[in-house]
């Protein structure tokens, strides 16, 4: 194991990027090949999946701990900046979306939930927008939760209304939209 490799104990909330925020329940050794692994077993509730991480592919994953403090503060903020509108294709912009959730990074995911937030004033979004807009808003809410020790739908309910509170100056003037 490298030593700046980040170390987890078991009942630790780990952020995996592809998944969002799981927790270690186990460290295990195992035999695979030949070869002695050892792995941290990680559970996500809300999927209900349990997922074997070899502790040598940690960092090339990218997974890690909970955001700290400021990178959290610094995601909510971005919550209230103005929405970024591309005028690129929706597929094009659909897959930048896609590649900010799976990053793990929190502020990426922030621009997203907030680029994709729709006042409830505001024209219907299409099946697929609202599709992201949840899955980053969810794996956002998931790790806010994690961090403030509380649950997701609590969470998710501070975020849309740090979002509904910003939101409508922005979508006032729309003749610059």
């Amino acid at each position: 194991m490298a030593a700046n490799a980040p170390g987890f104990d078991v009942g630790d909330y780990v952020v995996y990027p592809k998944h969002g925020v799981g927790r270690v329940i186990e460290l295990q050794n195992e035999e695979i090949a030949g070869m002695q692994l050892e792995l941290y077993v990680l559970r996500f509730e809300k999927e209900r999946m349990t997922l074997r991480v070899p502790v040598n592919k940690v960092e090339s994953i990218g997974m890690r701990k909970l955001s700290s403090d400021k990178t959290l503060k610094e995601a909510m903020e971005t919550l209230k900046g103005k929405p970024k509108v591309k005028r690129t294709m929706w597929s094009r912009r659909a897959q930048e979306y896609e590649a900010k959730i799976n990053s793990g990074d929190l502020v990426s995911i922030a621009e997203v939930t907030r680029d994709l937030f729709r006042p409830e004033d505001q024209p219907e979004q299409s099946y697929s927008e609202r599709q992201i807009f949840e899955a980053a808003s969810s794996r956002l809410a998931r790790e806010l939760a994690a961090m403030e020790k509380t649950d997701e739908p609590t969470a998710l309910t501070k975020i849309l209304d740090v979002l509904k509170e910003h939101a409508p100056q922005y979508y006032e003037n729309t003749e610059d939209a």
